[in-house]
């Protein structure tokens, strides 16, 4: 069989991403319609079945990135997908509660395969001109699934979308299989001591680089877009809820991608987290008034978006191996995990405390964070090189 253009099997490994996104987002939309089976059971049982995906990328993702470059990518993806569609058809069967959280730990273990096999082999695949696109591209799986999922899935019944989920996961599995590049023959270092593998991931400034930066990230955007459109006056609440995510994307794809040409990732981000500051302040100016929080709310989102694929640009510029990218892939799996799951409640509390000016602040104070980060470790990197 020829060999298919690179781009197009990215496009391919971008797409199991957006199986990926699925995991979370299917329940997510079918939430409402998930209790009358589980509600039962509590709310923060019914809750459990949303974050527990989260909570294994938190606990394991850097693992993740150490076992992924031990058995090979094509391996991992393959497997994790194939996984992924088992446990989909599982769930449409509405199993009793203890499966269906099985079911779910199972799938955070498949999501975080995809999410860090994803970044490593499009940074491999694509030619250094496209790689910009390419991992910009990468980062926008989660807005583009969540997009298309309101649309079309509270007109699915769950038994439809489950199953809907497992037939294109199972798909890709397939094709993938047949037309993934075979993994390199070698023979993988002992695993070792994991916790002084964490540690030295964690103390490389180009490993953990990306990951450091892209957790102030997701503590910020995925906080706003669920804590925003409810503040919003009633006649702007559906533009910014679903404008938000999709400004973000788009700038990301277009201005993000011709920035990447111009300039570093890690510089990138930077101008990012700068140039969301106006837009939080914007939101506490104008709040309660319509027009002005939707202005706020779609700068922010540009700017955060640049953010996003700026981020996982980085992990390639900054790691020159596949074994390097897979373990810096699996650090931002895990911090961004520990970003999606602070961030909504602590900034719903400083909002319940203080109001919108918490809420700036906290943002401000998160945006010069991120820009901070990545100059400390900027700086490490020229002190070793000397």
């Amino acid at each position: 069989m020829r060999p298919l253009p690179p781009m197009f099997l990215v496009l391919l490994l971008w797409c199991a991403g957006l199986g990926a996104a699925a995991q979370f987002g299917k329940i997510s939309i079918l939430y409402e319609s998930l209790r009358a089976t589980y509600g039962g059971n509590g709310e923060i049982a019914l809750g459990l079945v949303v974050s527990i995906v989260g909570m294994v990328g938190l606990i394991f993702g850097t693992t993740a990135g150490l076992l992924v470059a031990r058995i090979g990518p094509r391996r991992a993806i393959v497997t994790a997908l194939a996984a992924g569609a088992a446990m989909s058809a599982l769930q449409s069967l509405m199993p009793a509660y203890p499966l269906m959280l099985a079911s779910r730990i199972v799938e955070g273990g498949s999501h975080l395969s995809v999410v860090v096999v994803g970044p490593t082999m499009i940074a491999a695949l694509a030619p250094d001109d496209r790689r910009p696109l390419a991992m910009t591209l990468w980062s926008s799986f989660f807005g583009v699934t969540y997009t298309v999922l309101a649309l079309i899935g509270p007109h699915l019944a769950p038994t439809t979308l489950f199953l809907g989920h497992a037939t294109y996961m199972a798909a890709l599995a397939t094709i993938l299989y047949l037309t993934l590049p075979p993994d390199p023959r070698h023979d993988p270092a002992p695993l070792g001591n994991l916790l002084a593998q964490h540690a030295e991931i964690y103390a490389s400034p180009r490993l953990a680089a990306p990951a450091m930066g892209f957790c102030c990230y997701t503590f910020l955007y995925v906080a706003i877009l669920t804590l925003l459109p409810p503040e919003t006056p009633e006649t702007h609440r559906a533009l910014i809820a679903a404008g938000m995510p999709l400004v973000s994307i788009a700038v990301s794809l277009t201005l993000g991608v011709r920035l990447l040409k111009r300039m570093s990732a890690v510089r990138l981000v930077q101008l990012g987290y700068a140039s969301a500051i106006p837009g939080f302040l914007l939101l506490w100016l104008f709040w309660g008034q319509g027009a002005g929080m939707v202005a706020g709310g779609f700068l922010l989102s540009a700017a955060l978006g640049i953010v996003q694929g700026a981020s996982f640009a980085s992990i390639p510029e900054l790691n020159a191996t596949a074994e390097d990218r897979a373990r810096a892939a699996g650090a931002v799996a895990q911090l961004g995990n520990l970003g999606t799951t602070t961030g909504t409640p602590i900034l719903a509390a400083l909002m319940a405390s203080i109001g919108p000016p918490g809420l700036a602040l906290a943002a401000t104070t998160l945006c010069l964070l991120g820009i901070g980060v990545h100059q400390l470790q900027a700086r490490r990197r020229r002190l070793s090189a000397d």
